[in-house]
């Protein structure tokens, strides 16, 4: 049988090159050598487009893959743009469509369709590209009360992320993610964090929901950032330490965002488990797969190798072409 060559692009001109690059090389190892002709696929931070280290275009590489699997993360890799491309070549693709990937990449649209498919979410300001900061940062220093989390609308890993306790802060951390765009501040919500990995199963309406993880930052760490989310800092159970009703409702929570907006093949969406509520805080259409990744950790959790949901998931990609 002839090997379907399977195109697994990564980098990007993202804060999240890194990141991608540890994805896309963790797919590339891990697809199945017997079924798949894995082809290394490296779009630069200047936009250009490597195939097996060679310099060449898009064009070139739609004629040299039969599908690709997305590993960019971030702005241009999850925000639709990279997938409006695709669509151009009429190349198939993993993860979700262009405007389901824009919808989620945005958190404030996001959160629109969270709120109009029931689910409970924290209060927020957007703060717009070219206002002036400090009257937005007074504004909201009238009418909230802190802790407040400050992040871009756009973005992933909590890059740009500060959690803030004062005015000085809020203008200073507004600075800061205004860098990558526009600006959310939410309210802080206590207590536990918990995200949960959804698969489409592909029969219409049918899911594959993982255990849900709880997330325990550690030491001086006041929620998942960066630095814990690749460097370790934080403990990851798996499956969470909740009880049997509330693993059962975030399942049901999870599937709800992931159809809010429309995600395909594969999401992750972050909770906050409070006194008051469960909230949702954002979903995420192209979650890391590296080796310190969520997803591959609930897959082995659940029994299943990365390997099997890679072949699962092509399977959905080259079925739906």
């Amino acid at each position: 049988m002839e090997k379907i060559r399977v195109g697994v692009v990564r980098g990007g001109p993202s804060s999240e090159y890194e990141v991608s690059l540890n994805t896309g090389a963790n797919v590339l190892r891990s697809l199945d050598q017997n079924k798949y002709a894995p082809v290394d696929i490296i779009l630069t931070k200047g936009g250009e487009w490597l195939m097996n280290g060679m310099q060449t275009d898009f064009a070139n590489i739609a004629a040299h893959v039969d599908v690709i699997w997305n590993a960019l993360h971030g702005t241009y890799g999850e925000d639709g743009k990279i997938q409006q491309l695709f669509e151009q070549f009429g190349m198939p693709y993993t993860g979700s469509a262009s405007l389901p990937s824009a919808i989620g990449m945005h958190k404030g649209l996001a959160k629109e369709r969270f709120v109009e498919n029931g689910l409970l979410v924290p209060r927020g300001d957007i703060v717009v590209g070219g206002v002036d900061i400090a009257d937005a940062a007074f504004e909201i220093y009238r009418n909230r009360n802190f802790p407040l989390i400050v992040k871009p609308v756009t973005g992933g890993s909590s890059v740009g992320t500060t959690i803030v306790r004062s005015f000085p802060e809020l203008a200073s951390a507004i600075e800061i993610a205004a860098q990558f765009g526009d600006v959310l501040v939410e309210d802080v919500i206590s207590g536990k964090e918990a995200t949960v990995c959804v698969i489409d199963s592909g029969a219409e309406g049918e899911y594959f929901v993982l255990y849900p993880i709880e997330i325990v930052p550690q030491g001086s760490k006041e929620f998942f950032d960066y630095e814990a989310k690749y460097g370790g800092a934080t403990s990851e159970i798996c499956p969470g330490r909740f009880t049997l009703g509330m693993h059962s409702t975030l399942r049901d929570m999870a599937v709800k965002a992931h159809r809010a907006i429309g995600a395909r093949h594969y999401s992750r969406t972050d909770f906050i488990i409070s006194d008051d509520g469960i909230y949702t805080l954002e979903i995420n259409t192209l979650p890391g797969l590296t080796d310190e990744s969520l997803i591959p950790k609930a897959l082995a959790a659940g029994g299943v190798a990365f390997p099997e949901f890679l072949d699962h998931v092509i399977g959905l990609c080259v079925v739906s072409r």
